[in-house]
């Protein structure tokens, strides 16, 4: 029988965590800790001068009760890059990759069966505990990861109303591909703002008039048997389902077109009848419904083409098809 899973997505965590210290130049061994609290000093150099990053990707329970995880490696590799720009420690890929099979391992009768998940969230905060440290690397660290049984995040009929923002951006353009908590914050402003005027679900940032990503998607546009998206730069996340979504459309017969697009042509392409998506791990693709451009409201025509795109790469999460790309790993 399946495991009941919260109301609210994240919010309830596995008892246990491994954590792995950082300390005089060196990663410590894997520790194992109550779940629901850490201690950082005072002064820890990731709550004072923002030294934080983290990931996010989810475990699965497949239909012959198998439990797997779904391309851990490409996440990994991504918080290393997101430390490496930071200037923070950088994990052991090693260590990092054994502390995160085992907490699936302990927690296995925590994942829950299909369409839920087990989401996992590894996070490195820089610890140095002294304030006077703003014009320098934090010198240690905390790698730490929850797990989180979850809903299916995505619901057949929600809308999703985009407000298309053209003058301001998500985040500082180098910062863009790095996966940290100041990005997000830093769309929240324009985000309540799009909440509370037009009533929409979430902001496409397109800075003079670039489409580029909402403060937690890529997006990504779906005219007749071609996918645009912005090619990957440093101005925007890279996304592991980004990635995943444009090689399982591309071997569904889609043409892959990567690179600039306007809000002009964006605003063409739905009054002609274009689908659009916005991608990541928690939905994996959520369609778009509607569009608010300079102050008017744009319907997007229909979702058959993203659903069948979903589909077929949940399909390979929960093991109704075969993983024809090396992206399911078994614990």
């Amino acid at each position: 029988m399946s495991r009941p899973v919260p109301a609210v997505f994240g919010s309830e965590f596995y008892p246990e965590m491994p954590t792995v210290a950082y300390q005089n130049g060196a990663w410590q061994p894997v520790r194992w800790q109550e779940s629901a609290t850490i201690t950082l000093p005072a002064g820890a150099h990731g709550l004072h001068y923002g030294s934080e990053c983290f990931e996010g990707l989810k475990a699965f329970c497949q239909k012959n009760g198998d439990i797997v995880l779904f391309r851990p490696d490409d996440n990994i590799a991504r918080m290393r890059q997101s430390a490496r720009l930071l200037d923070m420690p950088i994990p052991e890929a090693d260590t990092f990759r054994e502390a995160l099979f085992e907490l699936v391992r302990r927690a296995a009768d925590y994942v829950p069966d299909a369409p839920n998940a087990m989401y996992l969230r590894p996070t490195l905060v820089g610890t140095d505990p002294v304030i006077g440290k703003a014009g320098h690397s934090t010198t240690s660290a905390l790698l730490y990861i929850l797990a989180s049984p979850v809903g299916d995040y995505f619901k057949v009929g929600s809308p999703m109303k985009l407000l298309v923002e053209t003058e301001h951006m998500r985040c500082a353009p180098h910062m863009g591909r790095i996966k940290c908590g100041g990005n997000y914050a830093s769309a929240l402003p324009w985000l309540n703002q799009a909440h509370e005027k037009y009533g929409a679900n979430q902001v496409l940032f397109c800075p003079n008039g670039d489409v580029q990503e909402t403060g937690a998607s890529n997006f990504m546009l779906i005219d007749g048997n071609t996918i645009r998206t912005k090619g990957l730069t440093d101005e925007f996340l890279h996304g592991v389902t980004r990635d995943s979504v444009l090689k399982v459309a591309k071997d569904l017969g889609y043409t892959i077109d990567e690179r600039n697009l306007t809000v002009a042509e964006l605003q063409k392409a739905i009054e002609n009848g274009a689908e659009a998506i916005l991608t990541g791990t928690a939905a994996v693709i959520s369609p778009v419904t509607s569009f608010v451009i300079n102050d008017k409201e744009i319907p997007v025509a229909g979702q058959e083409r993203a659903l069948a795109i979903r589909a077929a790469i949940t399909a390979i999460q929960y093991g109704d098809a075969p993983d024809r790309y090396g992206w399911i790993h078994k614990i």
